[in-house]
């Protein structure tokens, strides 16, 4: 039976026993097909995290409320101050200088102590946000990187999810079509999984009955994450069906050159920019880098490392 299809005010009947069953996210209505829900303005959301800080008296106004003079950094962004608010005074409990590179693992969780032994990391706010959205877009999120795959977002038991730093190939994922054979592995890869959590489904209910109370929970909260993920693989199979939006600009070409943040860094704005006005996700994260090596600038003779670790020293 395909969820999708069918309505939210749904029963399991047998012997005159009807079951209502609670609000699934697989029995909210199909994503290709439009509702008055469809039609409230999508909420969004873009976490860029710069892990070698902006200076702070070119960033933050030296005044409070709405008339605040625009800082040197803010005036490049004058169009939209009506539609922006800047929010200082923020961090996160039990950080300190002495790990400040480690802090970027708790930028989106919260989660004090990061890089000390023992932390233990969890979800990252936008991994809570595509629990709630994510069916909603053929991506649930999109989780970019200026350099490496280390990135800003964690699953819910606390473990990195790789980020994705070619934008040529993540261009390729949201508008390039795969041939016909990659589109029937991907169903048939979809299908097996299915089959997969019904079996293991199936053991752990009869398993569930010997069980003690605690561990009843535990199992519990893994069937859970279970659902979840069937929910998830439905929704892959219907967007696996739906052809993928077309966009006029050509692939981007990755930038080798490591030092060349802001060429690297323009390539994520831009594929940014596309996957939101495509609808292609809502959710993305993007680590900016932080290079050693001395960017193509005329005049720039360190890298944004070095420079960013200046003391306050003028030269």
């Amino acid at each position: 039976v395909n969820l999708m299809t069918l309505p939210r005010r749904t029963f399991l009947r047998s012997a005159g026993i009807s079951l209502a069953l609670p609000w699934l996210e697989a029995l909210a209505v199909d994503p290709l097909r439009p509702t008055a829900e469809a039609k409230q303005p999508p909420r969004r959301m873009v976490c860029i995290c710069t892990p070698l800080g902006l200076h702070p008296d070119h960033f933050f106004p030296k005044e409070t409320g709405k008339d605040y003079a625009l800082s040197p950094y803010l005036e490049m962004l004058k169009d939209y101050r009506d539609d922006m608010t800047v929010i200082s005074g923020l961090e996160h409990a039990g950080m300190g200088s002495s790990f400040a590179h480690q802090a970027s693992a708790s930028f989106l969780t919260g989660v004090p102590g990061a890089g000390r032994p023992g932390f233990r990391n969890a979800i990252s706010l936008d991994q809570f946000a595509a629990e709630q959205l994510g069916t909603q877009t053929r991506f649930p999120s999109l989780v970019l990187s200026g350099e490496g795959a280390g990135g800003l977002s964690w699953t819910r038991t606390g473990a990195l999810i790789p980020a994705d730093n070619s934008p040529s190939k993540v261009f390729a994922q949201l508008f390039l079509e795969g041939e016909t054979v990659e589109l029937q592995d991907q169903m048939r890869r979809l299908e097996d999984g299915r089959s997969i959590l019904d079996d293991v489904s199936a053991q752990a209910n009869t398993l569930r009955l010997n069980l003690s109370s605690e561990d009843r929970d535990k199992l519990d909260e893994y069937l859970s994450s279970v659902r979840e993920l069937e929910v998830r693989m439905v929704n892959d199979q219907s967007w696996a069906r739906t052809p993928k939006p077309k966009v006029t600009v050509p692939q981007p070409k990755d930038i080798a050159n490591t030092a060349d943040l802001i060429g690297r860094t323009n390539l994520l704005f831009d594929l940014t920019h596309l996957a939101l006005q495509t609808d292609s996700t809502r959710l993305i994260t993007i680590m900016l880098a932080g290079s050693t090596y001395a960017p193509p600038i005329p005049g720039v003779s360190l890298g944004h490392h070095d420079l960013s670790h200046h003391g306050k020293d003028p030269s």
